[in-house]
């Protein structure tokens, strides 16, 4: 019986082309927007966890209340701060840096780009200990001062002759020879980043004692929470305040996570509109589809269709044109959150597009649902005429 109603409904969609494909299109552009936006947002999601993973789990972060990253100026540690922190047990070592944006000279071009200054004997071990490592050269050693390693576009984008190992760029007054290139991290920040020593980075910004931002290698991961309170206590207790704030990377993943999922439920939400408006559609093709099958829907009943059997084959009918416009949405929307990838590379941010199966079965489920909702009010309103009535109709 379900296979009955089931052809029948298809001869009917396949009756009036035309306006099944105008009403198929909304179904297909609100599908396609869902599919895009939750592929890429997801996608996003995973990506900046895997560059957290390669951070390093087992690290916690100190600065300044009100810094905002890297390049960012801010004020409140020094190296005072690190000396506290230096005497807390359960680290492998303290890293104290200095980030900075500099101009920076290669061959009479000029440029302008991120320095970071940390002490010149942490840079192997922090730099590994981050999955980072040189794609050529090495990295800076303990004693060294002059020296850089940079940025893989550094090497490739910023000036029209590429950088090499032993060429020397220029930073403030200084000329600073280039014994390292990074591998490719994935994002413009740290692929356009130049490293140089402490020592050279405070002689460059003029920074005696300030620093903008500590990072603390702790040496067994279940100790962080006890830690990070320790942190706290001890600055709190030799400074006499509280301008800092001690953060571990789990703690900014969840921050950022948080923000990632309030836009997605807005961007998804918006894109809803439009599938509403692709049901708005169905409704009114199924509303027009009545009115043509008025005298046939008198027929059916007058050789026995129940109301039941009436409304099943228009609610049917209705989600078949949601489920056509879901594989179709999903196909496009899928196609592109893939083309998204290289334009997100070309743009200086590594995306990593991820289909879920779980996001594409929504998608269909969805439009599958809204075709049969949209179909609900026209259906009932089918099955309800009398077959009398319906038999009279011109």
């Amino acid at each position: 019986m379900f296979t009955d109603y089931f052809l029948l409904s298809l001869k009917s969609i396949r009756h009036r082309k035309l306006r099944s494909w105008l009403t198929v299109i909304g179904i297909v552009i609100g599908v396609a927007a869902i599919i895009s936006l939750m592929t890429l947002s997801r996608s996003l999601e995973g990506t900046i966890e895997e560059q957290f993973e390669t951070f390093g789990a087992n690290r916690i972060i100190i600065s300044a209340k009100g810094f905002q990253g890297p390049g960012t100026a801010s004020n409140g540690l020094t190296t005072e701060d690190v000396e506290t922190l230096e005497k807390i047990s359960g680290f492998e070592y303290i890293v104290p840096g200095i980030f900075r944006s500099a101009e920076i000279i290669y061959k009479d071009q000029i440029g302008f780009t991120l320095i970071g200054g940390i002490p010149s004997e942490s840079y192997e071990d922090f730099y590994l200990d981050s999955g980072i490592e040189v794609e050529e050269g090495r990295f800076i050693q303990d004693a060294e001062k002059y020296v850089a390693v940079i940025g893989s576009r550094v090497a490739t984008e910023m000036f029209s002759k590429e950088i090499h190992v032993g060429d020397k760029i220029k930073i403030g007054k200084k000329d600073f020879r280039v014994v390292g290139i990074l591998e490719e991290i994935g994002n413009a920040q740290d692929d356009n980043q130049i490293s140089i020593p402490l020592d050279a980075a405070r002689e460059i910004f003029d920074e005696e004692e300030s620093i903008d931002l500590i990072i603390a290698q702790v040496k067994t991961t279940s100790d962080i929470p006890q830690l990070q309170e320790k942190i706290e206590k001890e600055l709190e207790r030799k400074r006499g305040d509280t301008n800092f704030q001690v953060l571990t990377a789990s703690q900014i993943l969840e921050q950022i996570n948080q923000v990632l999922g309030i836009m997605q439920v807005v961007l998804v939400g918006i894109a809803a509109i439009s599938l509403i408006v692709g049901a708005i559609g169905i409704m009114n093709s199924m509303y027009t589809s009545v009115l043509e099958r008025t005298r046939e829907i008198g027929v059916m009943k007058a050789i026995g269709a129940k109301n039941k059997d009436i409304l099943t084959i228009f609610l049917i009918e209705s989600g078949l044109i949601g489920l056509v416009g879901g594989i179709l949405g999903t196909v496009l929307g899928a196609s592109l959150a893939v083309a998204v990838g290289p334009f997100s590379k070309n743009a200086g941010f590594t995306l990593h597009i991820t289909i879920e199966p779980f996001v594409i079965l929504l998608g269909l489920l969805f439009a599958f649902v809204v075709g049969i909702i949209a179909g609900v009010l026209p259906a009932w309103q089918a099955s309800k005429l009398k077959p009398i009535d319906a038999l009279r109709y011109e």
